[in-house]
């Protein structure tokens, strides 16, 4: 088993790379950005953005700021602002995240939550409130 990464300051802003051909097994915690092309097996945690490249493959438990996967990512994700799956990614998995976006040609199994915003002075749509909505759906 291999495990390397590289530091790489990009406007003063921690820069995290690991690369294509790295497995790792265990808990990463990180500030700013991280890009993974390789294999990891474990825990990632961050406030700053995670980039899961195409040859990327993920297993465990993924908290972040922000998620942008063309990879594959097996498991729980939390995003604080939102997650993107990209082409060809795949993602599968409960996910938490008050924005997704899932562009055309990935694919997305699981559960999503969206609440997670609702707390912050937005108010939840109910069906008393959007009518048109409840006779379309009958």
């Amino acid at each position: 088993m291999k495990e390397r990464g590289q530091q790489v300051d990009q406007n003063s802003e921690s820069f995290t790379f690991l690369g294509k051909g790295t497995d790792f097994k265990g808990v990463v915690s990180f500030g700013g950005t991280i890009r993974i092309d390789g294999r990891v097996e474990g825990e990632i945690h961050t406030t700053g953005t995670l980039i899961v490249g195409e040859h990327a493959m993920i297993q465990g438990i993924v908290s972040v700021g922000v998620l942008m996967n063309s990879g594959k990512i097996h498991g729980t994700i939390t995003a604080v602002e939102k997650i993107q799956i990209l082409k060809p990614g795949v993602l599968v998995g409960d996910i938490r995240t008050p924005v997704i976006a899932i562009e055309e040609g990935s694919r997305f199994h699981g559960m999503c939550d969206m609440g997670a915003h609702l707390g912050s002075g937005e108010r939840a749509l109910s069906l008393d409130m959007a009518p048109g909505l409840v006779a379309t759906a009958q």
